[in-house]
């Protein structure tokens, strides 16, 4: 089985004591977070950056103080495949997210309760649950 690894960021602002996260939406039209491949002789961190700055277009503070997996398999050209993903939490502010129209459907800004039922998969909803809990005890 071949392996991949990605590495993204929960994305969120601050306004007004109410936190938004920054959700995208795939052409296919999955909720979820930004992220993408490891380029060869990236870290973790620089994957996370980049891929943010890509996909929505904002330059993000990244805290390593929290570090999520997940995994799930994939077929890709007849092959299955099993992708890791590390997300981090990355904090913006001042600026305005957009869409990488290549790869994005959109970009929106949700609170915790929408984004909760935006998403179609479980290790969405427990990656928000684990980065909500854990800024709400900061």
């Amino acid at each position: 089985m071949i392996t991949e690894k990605s590495c993204g960021a929960i994305v969120y602002t601050k306004d007004n004591g109410s936190i938004q996260y920054v959700i995208i939406r795939s052409k296919e039209g999955i909720y979820g977070f930004p992220k993408g491949h490891m380029e060869e002789n990236e870290s973790e961190t620089q994957t996370a950056l980049r891929e943010v700055k890509e996909e929505v277009g904002l330059t993000v503070a990244l805290s390593t103080k929290f570090r999520s997996e997940d995994a799930h398999t994939f077929i890709r050209n007849g092959e299955e495949r099993l992708k890791h993903i590390v997300y981090f939490l990355g904090e913006y502010s001042a600026q305005t997210p957009n869409a990488q129209q290549t790869e994005l459907s959109g970009v929106y800004l949700m609170n915790y309760e929408t984004a909760m039922s935006a998403f179609q998969f479980e290790s969405s909803k427990r990656l928000l649950t684990d980065a909500h809990n854990f800024l709400m005890q900061q």
